[in-house]
């Protein structure tokens, strides 16, 4: 009997070590699902990344900033292309929001996800604030990333400009708040602080991209126009996208669900893959 208490005992042990380490691989595997959707700083102590970004906004709110005449898509600083000569394409999916059109193109989403196409995301807050659900359900996909699309969509200017119709921001402080309203609202629902931003209409002057730069985004437009603001037919969209060349980054939107887009980059995307292209990250590559 006192063997086989021992013997009991001894698989008791065997047992509860078992299952302590089946709880530490599970635990272990939760984290490195964490791990490979991105960095892990990325994700924890948001109260201390909200700590930085506050800093970081009275600190560009305090500093002077010179600008000149200058105002479009393609000033001093504006990324448009990966630095990379592989066979690589960045598509981008802007989500504009408001009168912009707050709708969710769920046909050009579930494409992407059912054929393992990663993107993008340049997300608005009206959109967030129109779209909350899918939206938390693309930050939790690591097929995406999400990045800042202004909190107004409106272009970047710290002087009075206009960009197709939109009026800009006018002042130091309007392109500090067009650019952290949306960057803090992110950053508390996901935890994750995005890199990049791109204003409403792509425009910008000099002084609001080192404003950016200052509160530590890089500012990206584009190579390749892909569906001019969801308006280009479902020929015109694919025709564009099969202009991309190596390190193309792409423009398109998915905040208009009845327009071309979604039918053109369906159509395109299996023959950019059929030449040997993959789709990838703006963040798997530097910028250029």
């Amino acid at each position: 009997m006192k063997y086989l208490n021992v013997l009991l005992l001894f698989c008791l042990l065997i047992v509860g070590c078992s299952v302590n380490n089946f709880n530490v691989r599970n635990h272990a595997n939760h984290i490195k699902s964490s791990f490979e959707k991105s960095n892990p700083e990325d994700y924890y102590n948001v109260p201390s990344k909200l700590e930085l970004l506050s800093q970081l906004e009275k600190d560009a709110l305090h500093k002077q900033y010179n600008t000149t005449n200058n105002f479009s898509e393609n000033v001093l600083g504006v990324k448009t292309m990966l630095h990379t000569d592989e066979k690589v394409i960045a598509l981008t999916l802007d989500a504009c929001g408001g009168e912009y059109g707050s709708g969710y193109d769920e046909t050009l989403i579930d494409f992407l996800i059912a054929e393992n196409i990663k993107a993008t995301i340049f997300v608005n807050a009206r959109w967030i604030d129109a779209n909350m659900e899918e939206f938390l359900q693309l930050a939790s996909n690591p097929l995406f990333t999400i990045e800042n699309h202004g909190t107004e969509h409106k272009p970047l200017s710290i002087r009075s400009n206009y960009a197709w119709g939109i009026q800009s921001t006018t002042s130091q402080e309007e392109v500090v708040n067009e650019i952290m309203g949306n960057q803090v609202k992110i950053t508390k629902l996901t935890g994750y602080t995005p890199r990049y931003f791109r204003s409403g209409t792509a425009y910008y002057d000099e002084a609001s991209v080192k404003i950016a730069n200052d509160l530590n985004l890089e500012v990206v437009n584009f190579s390749i126009n892909g569906d001019a603001g969801a308006t280009f037919s479902q020929e015109r969209v694919k025709q564009s996208l099969l202009h991309s060349t190596n390190g193309s980054i792409v423009i398109l939107h998915m905040n208009q669900p009845n327009s071309n887009t979604a039918a053109g980059v369906k159509e395109a995307i299996p023959i950019l893959i059929s030449q040997g292209y993959e789709f990838v990250h703006l963040s798997d590559y530097e910028l250029k």
